[in-house]
């Protein structure tokens, strides 16, 4: 909205300085009302030609003075300009009048009726190109004054279709603007443009319009030697950069924006605010990164720590079983050493027998029945001694002889 408010202040600011027009909020405009009021509609229709100038010229001032304090009363004398200049057909302050009232009903949030009476002011720019003449010198309107007030009511229609979302439209307005803007070589009010349009091209989240449209900001910007013009673009750019997350390079514009506008004294508070605010919103964002970071890495090394105390539990329990399984094969050999020929099995050394005989190996039969490997093996040398067999092959076929398997 920013950028709004600048570009519309810019572009109305045109016409009335091409009219003599200073800010009348200093004047007296009780004073002013009192004089106009004395215009009944009789009179009005009576007046001369000059006493009709002079008295739209009165109607513009109180429409102008009235601009920033009572937008109905603004709206109501810019009516009046505007049907006054209508019946001497004086297009410039028909043209004034109608972009002021169309201005106030932007302000009120009515763009509807704000693009009404746009359109209206554009059909008068219109008769003003195609050579009616001026009041003032009754000569055709100079090829600036025209070119001036259509930049200035097609920025105006773009800034309205911008903030009813109407993006394709607003951008339309906008180019139509810029090539008025260039072809004068009106290097600020091109800078704000660019920087208008990159402003709602990333508000839309379309950040690849919106670089282009920055950078040319900035382009217009240092042309201009503007210092004030060059720290909003760099206000730009550094806003595209931190939502593009490169916020190295979004601190490097915000910094240089900040140096740009300890330039002028009147922008330092602004400046505080927005680049300063800009580079600690960045900085806060790192805070609660490495803050993330941290958290998670804690939680990391605790997870690890945990793991580590699982594995060397996992690994006592292994040597306490392995241990185990020792004992109990040293208890099995001293306490029931076969002797050769004896042949009557246990059921436990059936069992082993068996998987044997199925072609499981010495692990594959500890893992089956729950037993150790070294006790495995202990039946198996077992089974050896009592079937009288050298090797797993002959033990099998002993087995199968003797009807065991």
């Amino acid at each position: 909205m920013k950028r709004l408010l600048l570009i519309l202040g810019l572009l109305t600011v045109g016409a009335t300085a091409a009219m003599g027009y200073s800010d009348h909020r200093g004047h007296n405009l009780d004073s002013l009302e009192r004089v106009v009021a004395g215009w009944t509609p009789e009179r009005v229709a009576k007046a001369s030609e000059q006493q009709s100038a002079d008295l739209v010229f009165a109607y513009y001032g109180l429409m102008n003075g009235y601009r920033n304090i009572n937008a109905e009363r603004s709206m109501f004398f810019g009516r009046k300009c505007y049907e006054l200049a209508r019946r001497w057909n004086w297009l410039g302050k028909m043209e004034e009048g109608l972009s002021a009232v169309a201005l106030m009903h932007y302000a009120a949030g009515q763009t509807d009726s704000a693009l009404v009476y746009y359109n209206r002011a554009l059909a008068v720019i219109d008769r003003m190109a195609a050579g009616e003449t001026s009041f003032t010198d009754n000569r055709p309107y100079a090829e600036d004054v025209i070119d001036d007030a259509y930049s200035a009511v097609y920025g105006a229609m773009g800034n309205t279709y911008n903030v009813m979302d109407s993006i394709p439209q607003a951008m339309e307005y906008y180019r139509r603007a810029g090539e008025i803007f260039e072809k004068h070589g009106w290097l600020e009010s091109c800078a704000i443009l660019w920087g208008n349009m990159g402003e709602t091209w990333r508000e839309q989240g379309n950040l690849r319009e919106a670089k282009p449209c920055y950078d040319k900001c900035l382009e217009f910007a240092m042309a201009s030697g503007d210092s004030l013009q060059i720290s909003f673009a760099m206000l730009g750019l550094a806003s595209y950069y931190h939502q593009c997350g490169r916020n190295s390079k979004a601190l490097r514009y915000y910094e240089r924006a900040y140096s740009y506008y300890s330039q002028h004294e009147d922008q330092e508070f602004r400046a505080s605010l927005e680049s300063l605010g800009g580079i600690s919103g960045i900085l806060a964002g790192h805070k609660r990164l490495w803050r993330g970071l941290a958290i998670a890495g804690a939680l990391l090394a605790l997870l690890l720590l945990a793991m580590l105390l699982v594995l060397r539990k996992m690994d006592r329990l292994r040597k306490e079983k392995e241990g185990a399984d020792a004992a109990i094969e040293q208890a099995l050999e001293e306490q029931s050493t076969p002797e050769e020929g004896e042949s009557v099995l246990t059921e436990r050394e059936n069992q082993v027998l068996r998987l044997i005989a199925e072609g499981l190996t010495s692990p594959q039969i500890a893992d089956k029945i729950c037993l150790s490997l070294p006790t495995i093996k202990w039946y198996r040398k077992k089974l050896m001694i009592k079937l009288d067999a050298a090797n797993t092959a002959e033990l099998i076929s002993k087995a199968k002889e003797k009807g065991l398997v």
